[in-house]
Formats: structure tokens, sequence, C-alpha cells
């Protein structure tokens, strides 16, 4: 089940939409900034009902 979210990179400052899966519960991950490129880690926050709870993002020196 993937749920669409919002990415804000923190080094650009540009939003852009992006996927995640729920159902593998809360992750961190390395995804690319779609706007610039550089590499943006992804934390994702998920409740026991498989619900996005938190999205947040830092850069890879944060």
């Amino acid at each position: 089940m993937l749920d669409a979210i919002t990415l804000h990179c923190p080094y650009c400052g540009e939003s852009y939409e992006s996927s995640v899966d729920c159902s593998a519960g809360s992750q961190a991950y390395i995804e690319d900034c779609a706007i610039c490129c550089r590499p943006i880690e992804v934390r994702v926050r998920v409740g026991d009902d498989g619900e996005l709870l938190d999205v947040n993002t830092a850069t890879d020196r944060d």
C-alpha cells in the first residue's frame, strides 16, 4: 500500500511529491531530491495500525 507524501528538500527548499510503503512500518532511507538531485535522509514514522504519522527530511550532515 503506497501513500503519497510531500517531501521538503533541506538543500534547495523546494517541495515535491513522492510515495512511501506504510505497510513496511517506520523506516529511514535516502532519496535524491527530484529538483536538485542532492541526497535527502527521509524518516517515516508509521503507527501500529499502518497509519502514516510523521515524515521528516534532513541533509546527510544533520
